[in-house]
C-alpha cells in the first residue's frame, strides 16, 4: 500500500511550481521520460490557472 501522505505532500509541491520552474525542470531533465513527465506538468498546471481565469470571469 503506497504513502498517501507522501503523495499528497508531492501533489501540494508541484501545484506551487511556476511556469518558469516547470520550464527548467523540462529544460534540465535527464531523459525523455522525465522531460515529458514535466511538460505535462507545466500543462496541467497552465490548465488549472487558466480554468480558475474563466470561472472567475477574469478575461
Amino acid at each position: 500500500m503506497c504513502d498517501v501522505k507522501k503523495y499528497e505532500a508531492i501533489f501540494e509541491e508541484i501545484m506551487r511550481l511556476q511556469p518558469d520552474d516547470t520550464m527548467q525542470l523540462v529544460l534540465e531533465a535527464e531523459t525523455e521520460e522525465q522531460k515529458s513527465f514535466y511538460e505535462m506538468v507545466g500543462d496541467f498546471l497552465l490548465q488549472s490557472k487558466q480554468r480558475q481565469v474563466i470561472e472567475g470571469n477574469l478575461f
